[in-house]
């Protein structure tokens, strides 16, 4: 991967596209919450899929109906567009089930 490093005016650009996501420090992060552990699993379960297919992995917490996930690009120091995507992927896999239920 040699992906590089968003000036501060690429992430603001790109954060606001993510409005549930939040700036932390050379990481974004969002805190989704779901019916049920088993929808919690559901969606750790696509976006472990989608990490692996581009090789990008977040951190992931794991709170019953709670996820929590982080992501920045430690080869470069910061925040890259891998980290963006991945985070609007994510709010796409979420889109997706809730509508076989409920995530905020």
């Amino acid at each position: 991967m040699n992906a590089v490093k968003l000036t501060d005016s690429e992430v603001t650009q790109h954060m606001s596209l993510l409005p549930k996501w939040e700036l932390v420090g050379a990481t974004i992060g969002r805190l989704f919450e779901f019916e049920s552990f088993t929808k919690s699993m559901e969606f750790v379960n696509q976006v472990a899929e989608n990490a692996d297919a581009v090789n990008h992995h977040p951190d992931i917490d794991i709170r019953y109906n709670k996820v929590r996930l982080l992501l920045t690009t430690h080869d470069a120091g910061g925040l890259t567009l891998l980290d963006m995507e991945m985070a609007a992927a994510a709010d796409d896999i979420a889109g997706v089930i809730a509508q076989n239920g409920s995530v905020h």
